[in-house]
């Protein structure tokens, strides 16, 4: 675990492979239960994850979009049903003590975001089109309503796809530029790509919060997790963040 400081009173940290029960190509702790994996090696390491965090971490199914769950409002989770959540949204927020949220992620962008004072944390699954169809203002927005002060929040980004690797088609690296300069790259081996991490920290400044720290580097690269642009059989690590009871 790549554990990451949110502040007092706050857990946050990326899991990694190391550990874990799942075994050929998703060796290691695996979160992901629709990726082919065993269902019950899952479970397993979800229960490792939820020993580390106090309790089960609740996840969303994600869309790639802007929609936002808050917890405990209108959503139900124990044991068994954290691993098959009832919300789609790529944004999980609670100001529940003792309540993990998590993203599941293989090169997207895992972001952790956490108002100490207010008591309010976040779980944001920023991948490209989230990223640029506004997945982190509606996450700082509903941040906000729960309490927490944009200058107040701390964001932890985990590890992703790098402006070293994720090679793009040179048309959608000129969209996707369009909307976030910041993404601009070019791989080590001199084609098209983007920088989804500086695109994050970009996007994070504009809404106000300028404490963002990166956490890991980048997933196509570093062995030590789950990337689908390096192999599509896969597993999935995680982003969680809680407010310790």
């Amino acid at each position: 675990m790549l554990e990451a400081d949110l502040g007092v009173g706050v857990r946050a940290g990326f899991t990694t492979r190391a550990g874990g029960v799942s075994r050929d190509a998703w060796t290691g702790p695996n979160l992901g239960l629709y990726v082919g994996d065993d269902a019950d090696a899952v479970r397993r390491n979800r229960e490792l994850l939820a020993a580390w965090a106090g309790a089960p971490v609740s996840f969303a199914r994600q869309t790639h979009g802007t929609g936002v769950a808050v917890l405990p409002a209108g959503y139900r989770a124990d044991a068994g049903a954290a691993a098959v959540p009832e919300a789609d949204a790529d944004c999980l927020v609670t100001a529940q003590r003792g309540w993990p949220v998590g993203v599941l992620v293989a090169d997207c962008v895992p972001v952790l975001l956490a108002d100490p004072s207010a008591g309010v944390v976040a779980a944001v699954h920023a991948g490209r089109r989230g990223l640029l169809a506004g997945v982190l203002a509606s996450a700082v927005e509903a941040l906000t309503l729960l309490g927490a002060q944009p200058g107040a929040v701390r964001a932890a980004i985990g590890p992703a796809a790098g402006g070293c690797c994720y090679e793009v088609p040179a048309d959608l690296q000129e969209q996707a530029c369009a909307r976030r300069p910041e993404l601009q790259a070019t791989t080590t081996w001199g084609t098209p790509a983007l920088d989804l991490r500086a695109g994050v920290v970009a996007e994070l400044s504009d809404l106000g919060i300028a404490d963002a720290r990166l956490v890991g580097g980048c997933t196509i690269e570093d062995s030590s997790f789950y990337s689908y642009r390096r192999s599509p059989v896969t597993g999935r690590f995680a982003g969680v963040v809680t407010l310790v009871p």
